[in-house]
C-alpha cells in the first residue's frame, strides 16, 4: 500500500512540473529578420587544347578560347542578392613550352573590364599544375556582375618545338548568397 501511495505522490509531483513549465509569447515577426546565406559550388570553364592545336599550316600560333556568354548576372534577384564570389582556377601543362593565359571579362558592350593573367610554366616531366584563386567583394564584386563576356587568351612562349601534351584548364566558382 505503502509504495502505491508513494507512486501518486511522484505521479504527482511530475504532472505539476510539466503543467508549470516556462512558456513564452511566439513572436511570429522575427521571420522577417530571417536572413538566408546559402553557398553555391559551380562549374565556371574547361577546356583541354592538344598541343596540335598550336599548329596552323605547319607552323606554331596564338589561341584564343572565347567564351561568347555568360548570363549568370541576368536575373536581377540573383544579381542582387549575391554579395561575394571566388572563381577557382587550376592549369596543368604537359607541352614543353610555357604559356601566358589571361582571362578576360567583357561588358555588354565588349569593353573589358577585368583581367586575370596566368604564367603557365613549360612541361619538364614532373606535375606541373597552376592554382590561382580570385576573390571579388565590394566595388570589385560590382565590375564582376556587369560581366557577360569571357574570353582566354593563350599565348605560347618560344620554346623548342612542340612534342605532343596538352593544357587543360578547370574552373569553378564559389558564389555567396544573402537572401532576405
Amino acid at each position: 500500500m505503502k509504495s502505491h501511495s508513494l507512486y501518486r505522490i511522484f505521479g504527482t509531483l511530475i504532472l505539476l512540473l510539466v503543467l508549470s513549465s516556462c512558456s513564452s509569447n511566439l513572436d511570429f515577426d522575427q521571420i522577417n529578420d530571417v536572413k538566408l546565406k546559402p553557398v553555391i559550388v559551380t562549374n565556371l570553364a574547361y577546356f583541354d587544347v592538344k598541343s596540335s592545336q598550336f599548329i596552323t599550316n605547319g607552323r606554331e600560333q596564338n589561341l584564343i578560347v572565347a567564351f561568347s556568354e555568360f548570363d549568370a548576372f541576368r536575373d536581377s534577384y540573383f544579381r542582387d542578392s549575391l554579395k561575394k564570389a571566388e572563381l577557382n582556377f587550376e592549369y596543368t601543362n604537359t607541352i614543353n613550352r610555357a604559356f601566358t593565359i589571361e582571362l578576360i571579362m567583357l561588358t555588354q558592350n565588349d569593353v573589358p573590364v577585368y583581367s586575370i593573367p596566368f604564367n603557365v610554366p613549360a612541361y619538364t616531366g614532373v606535375d606541373n599544375k597552376v592554382i590561382k584563386i580570385d576573390v571579388f567583394e565590394n566595388a570589385k564584386l560590382d565590375v564582376f556582375k556587369s560581366t557577360v563576356k569571357i574570353i582566354f587568351s593563350i599565348r605560347m612562349g618560344p620554346g623548342p618545338a612542340i612534342n605532343g601534351g596538352s593544357l587543360k584548364l578547370r574552373s569553378g566558382a564559389t558564389i555567396y548568397l544573402e537572401l532576405e
